[in-house]
């Protein structure tokens, strides 16, 4: 379990270095570092599938396109959804939006609790009733301050879960999904990419430059690496909680890049970091309660 938090950890950190990263990469502007960051993951990603095994899942996929036409605008849907997501990561450092961005990476949780009261119908329990209340106080300040909550923050919370959903409900939460959905973004990664090839000097000019966005699809690999792995090796209540690091880490990186949270700001901030801390809490209590069952089934060693 501890190579597993290692490396839960390990990749909140990577993808926390990489929200910073892209400040390293002017002239490049958002798009052309997604459009690069997408062109180098996908084959690195292709390689760890095929060392780990696990490119039956994307062989299964493909058949199941062939017999199943519904995939047809399934897959191209959920790679929107994930390219969105991934675009603003990389955007919102280079346009004042990384607060932004973090504060909806620590909304979607409760997005998720709300996901799973009213489409799940799961039953809510006390910590989560106590986190709803404190997140509703949380937006409902921030829409009293200023009308409406930030589009990015919005996109976050709300996007990411949709996603979730869809690949859920048509089965495409795994590896080969994955697959699918970063191959589905090629044409507009190439669009991208391009139009940085088109300004030659930026490249030829700039060796330094070249050597970083290499770094970025090592990075971007790494980090995705690091958390499929994870994600195979925790109990998932853990696995979930370990999760907060990284927006943790994001706004740590908001802070370095000169953004600031204001006098105003800091009740709704407050409230949604309350929320999680009440959820995390019941997570360790319920991660607690499962270890000690486990202890009580496992037989004591034969002296």
């Amino acid at each position: 379990m501890a190579h597993g938090v290692f490396l839960s950890v390990l990749a909140s950190m990577l993808f926390g270095s990489m929200y910073y990263y892209s400040t390293l990469l002017s002239p490049l502007n958002g798009e052309e570092i997604f459009g690069w960051r997408m062109l180098l993951t996908l084959p690195m990603l292709s390689v760890f599938l095929w060392l780990s095994r696990d490119w039956p899942l994307v062989k299964a996929t493909a058949l199941r396109v062939l017999h199943e036409p519904k995939l047809l605008w399934v897959l191209p849907l959920s790679s929107l959804l994930l390219g969105v997501q991934l675009w603003l990561f990389l955007w919102a450092p280079l346009h004042g939006k990384a607060l932004d961005v973090s504060l909806g990476y620590f909304m979607m949780p409760l997005v998720m609790v709300a996901i799973g009261r009213f489409y799940y119908k799961d039953k809510l329990t006390r910590f989560q009733k106590a986190a709803w209340v404190l997140a509703l106080a949380g937006v409902a300040y921030e829409l009293f301050r200023v009308g409406s909550f930030s589009w990015a923050s919005l996109l976050v919370c709300l996007g990411y879960p949709y996603y979730f959903v869809l690949r859920s409900k048509f089965k495409t939460d795994h590896l080969g999904g994955l697959w699918f959905d970063m191959l589905l973004m090629m044409p507009l990664a190439l669009f991208y990419a391009s139009t940085a090839l088109t300004q030659a000097v930026t490249f030829t000019d700039n060796t330094w430059l070249f050597m970083l966005v290499i770094g970025l699809g090592i990075l971007s690999t790494s980090a995705l690496v690091a958390y499929i792995l994870a994600s195979k090796k925790l109990p998932f209540s853990l696995f979930g909680l370990l999760g907060y690091v990284e927006p943790v880490l994001l706004v740590v990186v908001a802070f370095l890049i000169g953004e600031r949270i204001t006098p105003l700001q800091w009740p709704t901030y407050i409230a949604i970091w309350m929320a999680l801390a009440v959820l995390a809490t019941e997570g360790l209590l319920n991660l607690n309660a499962g270890r000690k069952l486990r202890n009580k089934r496992t037989p004591a060693p034969i002296s």
